[in-house]
């Protein structure tokens, strides 16, 4: 590996990163709410938070906005890796992926504290692999409308998606291991990012949609 091909790559997870740390429910928090998001409810800067504070038309553009910063960032990973670089653009597409979920979590702009990454993974995950992210969607929305709790949907689809990606791959006659690979550390980050969430969930406390979040107390 030479050092322009380094360099081309510490580009695109820079740039990455910094896509993924423009924190869309921040923004969106403070046109609606006047203040800041992570103030209220759980404190986390996502679309579920929004819902619960700001409504629904704040979480849809929230949503917009963190599904787009991952695809964009799997994009540029694949054009450089393929036109740039002559590599395997898959390696480019998870190298993209993963800085966008890590800037969503750890925001340059916003102090680090960010969201825990779900809607922006998916974001990557539909340009890598359509059809796995179209199974866990399925699996997401029947657990999540279900049992009335986003958490608990967001970590069942993410135990799911590593092995569905396996077996799609096997389907498709792919080599199923990078990208098995690649998949479960996904998974593992979002299921990282939930551990509150299943403690509150084992205590029975996690709240269900439909509930309006209070503000923080400090």
């Amino acid at each position: 590996m030479t050092a322009t091909q380094i360099l081309w790559m510490a580009g695109v997870a820079l740039v990455s990163y910094l896509l993924g740390s423009v924190s869309w429910a921040v923004i969106v928090g403070r046109v609606f709410l006047k203040d800041d998001v992570r103030k209220y409810g759980s404190g986390n800067a996502g679309m579920t938070n929004v819902l619960r504070t700001a409504g629904k038309g704040a979480a849809a553009l929230v949503a917009v906005g963190d599904f787009s910063k991952g695809a964009i960032s799997v994009l540029l990973g694949r054009l450089v890796f393929q036109y740039a670089l002559g590599l395997d653009p898959i390696y480019g597409a998870y190298l993209g992926g993963y800085f966008a979920v890590l800037g969503h979590i750890f925001p340059l702009y916003f102090h680090f504290k960010g969201g825990k990454g779900v809607l922006t993974s998916a974001g990557a995950a539909v340009l890598i692999d359509p059809i796995s992210v179209a199974l866990t969607a399925v699996v997401f929305a029947a657990v999540t409308f279900t049992s009335k709790i986003v958490s608990l949907g967001s970590i069942v689809m993410a135990l799911c998606y590593p092995v569905i990606t396996y077996f799609v791959s096997r389907a498709l006659g792919r080599d199923p291991v990078t990208v098995t690979i690649c998949a479960v550390i996904f998974a593992a980050i979002i299921i990282f990012m939930h551990r509150s969430n299943i403690g509150r969930l084992l205590r029975g406390e996690e709240n269900r949609f439909g509930k309006k979040k209070e503000k923080v107390q400090k």
